[in-house]
């Protein structure tokens, strides 16, 4: 980065009393040079391109990624608006992508992955900033983006050749004699590092985008801050206290699961090797026992709660609360049954399978009961899908017991103030309220704004309508109350 846009930067970031720093093994990270307080705006950024995830079943408005009243723009035949406004906020860049888009044979433009268009456009937008067309500022300006990390080394040659062959189609596409095949596989590899997926307000992926002030903070499986988007812009918030001097991390991945499996996914996904307080607990007692409660089989003595470790002596598993030996041949036994249900489950059953699918999934849920800890993940996911299942035949009762079962294992795996916590403490006051539960709505409610308005502030529109159903459910809880007192 030039000299005098990294000083640019850095007063930037002083304004905001936060700073970057070169740690060893990490690389650039960000600090805070203030306390902090549990639900500030640490930092704010828009992206410096973005692309909505549009699939063949489901497409999404190019400018707020809504998916009702789409329109194709009339000349790429890829692009969708939901109307005139937002066509116009995006045509600056989509005039020039538009002609691009159109040269290419319109059998290879169902090839135009969200990836590529991500990576279309960001040489389209660098062009026209060069061009003094956009606008060049300290927080948008492709000189960030050449100063995030690749990890081009550390690439397998398998996936260096299809980053060539996406390179090969970004450059069909575009026909600019100013970019070479290696710069856009170098940029392919930094998408897959640092680019992150929008998603509204209930954390469903709507579209990626590449924010490189954002990348500059750090991944920790046990974060000090939450990121989420306010439609399109990037909004990090502090999940606790921070103290001054502190470095501002956040996740990458999932952080529900054992350490090994963590570590697995990141040097996948990231290609570094994390060395967070968590991880580096690995193999030490706290650890091995979280590792067997999330991923490892439960005890034979329904009652006991205890978590299991493989015996020394190589019959089975032990319970380390009441010494149980359960024996290898009851763990294969389910194992291979669950494997059995398990294969004829459908990820993504379609509406007319959704009830079928949903017997699959019960059968499973009861084979991985006998089998896992009650805080297992793979149990959680499988009473996930449920929930989500039976929400959309609208089986309520039942959504709201299999939501009931979800929030205890949350409250084990994610922090006090994670986002996905406060979710389901909303829908499971939502489901409350719809059968007549309204005390019962009014505390999960209550809940849900407490820890939301951490991680969601309280401004947005989302949370607006969270308070909105909270006060209404106070009222007719109050009103029930009154009744009953009239009656006594």
């Amino acid at each position: 980065m030039e000299a005098s846009l990294m000083a640019d930067l850095q007063r930037f970031l002083q304004d905001r009393c936060l700073s970057v720093l070169n740690l060893p093994q990490k690389g650039r990270s960000l600090f805070t040079t203030r306390d902090i307080r549990p639900g500030e705006v640490i930092l704010s950024q828009n992206p410096y391109i973005c692309v909505p995830n549009n699939t063949s079943s489901e497409s999404r408005c190019d400018g707020c990624f809504k998916t009702n009243n789409l329109k194709k723009c009339s000349g790429c035949q890829v692009v969708w608006y939901c109307g005139s406004s937002c066509q116009k906020s995006e045509w600056k860049l989509h005039r020039h992508e538009c002609k691009a888009l159109t040269r290419l044979e319109k059998e290879k433009r169902k090839f135009v992955t969200p990836t590529i268009r991500l990576m279309v456009k960001l040489f389209i937008k660098r062009n026209l900033q060069n061009e003094k067309v956009l606008l060049i500022t300290t927080t948008d300006n492709y000189s960030l983006v050449e100063a995030l990390v690749s990890h081009m080394s550390e690439i397998d040659e398998q996936q260096m050749l299809l980053y060539a062959q996406m390179a090969n189609l970004v450059n069909l596409i575009l026909q600019f004699p100013s970019v070479d095949l290696r710069e856009i596989a170098e940029n392919f590899s930094k998408f897959s590092c640092n680019a992150h997926s929008i998603c509204d307000s209930e954390l469903r992926p709507q579209g990626i985008g590449l924010f490189p002030l954002v990348s500059i903070i750090n991944h920790s499986c046990s974060p000090n801050a939450v990121l989420v988007f306010e439609e399109q812009m990037a909004v990090v918030r502090a999940m606790g206290n921070i103290s001054k001097d502190s470095e501002i991390t956040i996740s990458y991945i999932e952080t529900a699961g054992s350490t090994l499996t963590r570590q697995k996914s990141l040097k996948e996904q990231y290609l570094f090797h994390c060395q967070c307080a968590r991880c580096n607990n690995v193999g030490k007692p706290h650890d091995i026992e979280e590792s067997a409660i999330l991923e490892g089989y439960r005890c034979s003595n329904e009652k006991c709660t205890g978590f299991l470790l493989r015996d020394p002596e190589e019959k089975g598993f032990v319970c380390q609360k009441c010494l149980l030996l359960r024996s290898k041949e009851e763990v294969k036994k389910l194992a291979s049954d669950l494997k059995t249900v398990s294969e004829k489950a459908p990820a993504s059953p379609s509406a007319e399978n959704k009830q079928a699918a949903i017997e699959l999934y019960k059968t499973m849920e009861k084979l991985q009961v006998k089998l896992y800890h009650s805080f297992s993940i793979t149990l959680m996911r499988t009473r996930e899908k449920l929930l989500k299942m039976l929400m959309d035949l609208e089986i309520w009762r039942e959504a709201l017991n299999y939501c009931r079962l979800i929030v205890p294992v949350y409250q084990r795996v994610y922090p006090a103030t994670h986002p996905l916590i406060g979710l389901q403490f909303y829908t499971q006051g939502k489901l409350e309220w719809l059968l007549g539960e309204t005390k019962e709505a009014v505390s999960s409610l209550i809940k849900a704004f407490d820890i939301l308005r951490i991680s969601h502030g309280t401004s947005t529109p989302f949370m607006k309508e969270l308070s909105a159903k909270l006060e209404e459910a106070r009222a007719e809880a109050s009103y029930k109350l009154a009744c009953i007192e009239k009656r006594l």
